[in-house]
């Protein structure tokens, strides 16, 4: 399957602000975004006056690039949520969430979802106690997963966790770090999706133009 292999740092200055795409070094000194706070390339630093269109397109691929996703799967989430009850912003937030490499990210058995869908591929992690290889598998709520225990041994993992001490867990994600496990409440209040700030009805306006 095609997937972007360029440097991630790049995705970050090119959307003017951190999409937490390299785990701890975005919340060091090291973060391009810190450094070099505008987009790359040789025109970076001029003047660009945004239209409406392309204040739409940019919010579009900055959620993309957050979830790690190509634009034809992107695409899918907001067909899937438009075609359900509510709004279809918040609706397609929350298929998001409850992608299984996001929810390896939230609970901090990654450090991001890259690695996250890493573990997952590599069939590193349980769901019910039932192994899964499937990045974009939908968790329910009161769904278990957990490394599997012969993996626990993988140095990154509890690097992880280590690292997520200091970090709050989501409301809707409950950890038991001693068992490499999470469960899977349910859908994430919106209020508590702001790191980064997602302006979803951008999103919407620019598929529904």
């Amino acid at each position: 399957m095609a997937r972007y292999i360029g440097a991630v740092c790049k995705l970050c200055r090119r959307e003017g602000g951190k999409l937490y795409l390299k785990g701890e070094r975005c919340f060091s000194d090291k973060c391009s975004v810190t450094r070099r706070p505008y987009p790359p390339g040789q025109h970076g630093q001029g003047r660009f006056k945004m239209s409406e269109y392309g204040l739409r397109l940019r919010e579009k691929q900055k959620t993309r690039r957050i979830y790690g996703l190509l634009e034809k799967q992107f695409r899918g989430y907001y067909t899937v949520a438009a075609a359900m009850k509510g709004r279809t912003g918040e609706t397609m937030l929350s298929l998001l969430e409850g992608r299984l490499d996001n929810l390896m990210l939230r609970s901090g058995l990654a450090s991001t979802r890259a690695q996250g869908r890493q573990l997952v591929r590599h069939n590193h992690v349980l769901v019910n106690g039932k192994r899964v290889n499937i990045p974009s598998y939908a968790v329910q709520p009161g769904d278990k997963v957990e490394v599997r225990e012969k993996s626990r041994k993988i140095g990154f993992i509890q690097a992880s966790l280590d690292a997520a001490q200091g970090r709050p867990i989501p409301s809707w994600v409950e950890v038991d770090k001693g068992n490499f496990a999470a469960v899977f409440r349910g859908a994430p209040p919106r209020e508590e999706l702001q790191d980064p700030a997602v302006r979803e009805q951008y999103v919407v306006e620019y598929y529904s133009r």
